[in-house]
C-alpha cells in the first residue's frame, strides 16, 4: 500500500502555513493528484481512502475554513504574501459559506469553473477536477487495475455509480443543514428536510447490504462503500452543535434511532471506520467528535 502524501493542517497561522507550503512544493513532483480544500473535510477523505487502497499519491493543501480567506486559491495554493494583499489582483467576492473577499487566480477559475473547494488538479495543474465523488473516481482510475474499487465490469461500475449518484441529493440537503447549524440559522423546515434525506439515503444503504452482504457492490470495498462512510461522517458533524439543536428541541439526525432503524448500515460504518485505509482519517475525527470539540462546517466557493 502506498502512503498518501498529506499536507500539514495549518492551525498555527500564516508562518507555519508558509513553512508547510514550502515543504509541499519541494515534493510536488512525487504526487499523482493535488487537492486544495478547507480542512478537515470528510468529503476529501473519499480520495485519500481510495488512494491508500489503490496506490496513488495524493497531496492535500489547505487550512481551516476561517483561514482560507488568507490563502491564494490556485493550483499552487499557498498563504497570501504581503504583495498579494497589497495588489488586490486576485480578490473575488465570496459566495456560499463566506462573506467578504477570497483570493482566486484566473488559472484557478479556468481549471475550477465553479470556483469552489475541494478542488483537485492534475500534477501539472492543467486539468481541474471538482466535486468529491469525481475526485474520488479520478483516484480509482489512476490506481492499480486490480484494486476493484470501481468495479470488476461495466455492470458493477454502473451499480457503483448508482450509489454515488444517490448520495448527491443527500449531500446537498446535509450541507444546507450543516451550514445552518454553523450560522445558527437552523429552522425546523431545514432540520426536517435533512432528516428526510438521511432516512431515504440510509434506507437505500440498508437495503443494499441486505440480507447479509459484506459490501455494497461485489465482495470487496468499492467507491460506493467509501462514499457512504464519508457522507455519514460529514453529516455526523451535526453532533458538535448540540446547543443549537436544543434550541429547536430536536436531537441530531444521526442519533435519532439510527442504530435500531439501520443496523446493517451502522455496522458497516463502524466496521469500515477501523479499516486500515479508513482509520487514518476517521480515527482522529471520531475521537475529537466524541470529545465534543467544536466545528466549522462551511462549504466555501
Amino acid at each position: 500500500m502506498t502512503s498518501t502524501a498529506l499536507a500539514t493542517i495549518t492551525f498555527g497561522g500564516a508562518e507555519r502555513a508558509m513553512i508547510a507550503w514550502r515543504e509541499l512544493t519541494e515534493r510536488a513532483d512525487m504526487v499523482d493528484l493535488r487537492i486544495f480544500s478547507y480542512l478537515p473535510n470528510p468529503r476529501i477523505w473519499k480520495a485519500t481512502i481510495a488512494a491508500r487502497l489503490c496506490g496513488v499519491e495524493v497531496e492535500i493543501r489547505g487550512a481551516p475554513p476561517k483561514e482560507l480567506a488568507d490563502w491564494l486559491w490556485d493550483f499552487d495554493a499557498r498563504p497570501l504574501s504581503d504583495a498579494d494583499r497589497a495588489s488586490g489582483a486576485y480578490a473575488r467576492q465570496a459566495r456560499t459559506g463566506f462573506a467578504g473577499k477570497l483570493h482566486k487566480t484566473d488559472a484557478f477559475l479556468a481549471a475550477q469553473p465553479f470556483g469552489a473547494v475541494p478542488a483537485a488538479f492534475s500534477p501539472d495543474g492543467s486539468v481541474g477536477i471538482f466535486e468529491s465523488n469525481s475526485i474520488m473516481r479520478t483516484v480509482a482510475r489512476l490506481g492499480t487495475q486490480d484494486s476493484g474499487l470501481y468495479g470488476e465490469n461495466a455492470y458493477a461500475t454502473s451499480r457503483i455509480d448508482s450509489f454515488l449518484d444517490a448520495s448527491l441529493v443527500f449531500a446537498r440537503d446535509s450541507q444546507i443543514y450543516l451550514l445552518s447549524l454553523v450560522d445558527q440559522t437552523i429552522t425546523r423546515d431545514i432540520y426536517e428536510r435533512a432528516a428526510d434525506a438521511f432516512a431515504a439515503y440510509m434506507t437505500g444503504i440498508e437495503n443494499g447490504l441486505s440480507p447479509d452482504r459484506a459490501f455494497l457492490v461485489g465482495d470487496r470495498i468499492t467507491l460506493a462503500d467509501i462514499c457512504f462512510v464519508c457522507e455519514f461522517a460529514s453529516l455526523s458533524r451535526e453532533r458538535l452543535h448540540q446547543a443549537v439543536l436544543a434550541s429547536l428541541a430536536v436531537e441530531p439526525v444521526t442519533a435519532s434511532g439510527a442504530q435500531s432503524q439501520f443496523p446493517r448500515a451502522m455496522a458497516h460504518f463502524e466496521k469500515l471506520s477501523t479499516h486500515e485505509a479508513f482509520a487514518p482519517d476517521l480515527g482522529p475525527f471520531l475521537a475529537k467528535q466524541k470529545a465534543g470539540e467544536t466545528a466549522d462546517d462551511r462549504q466555501v466557493s
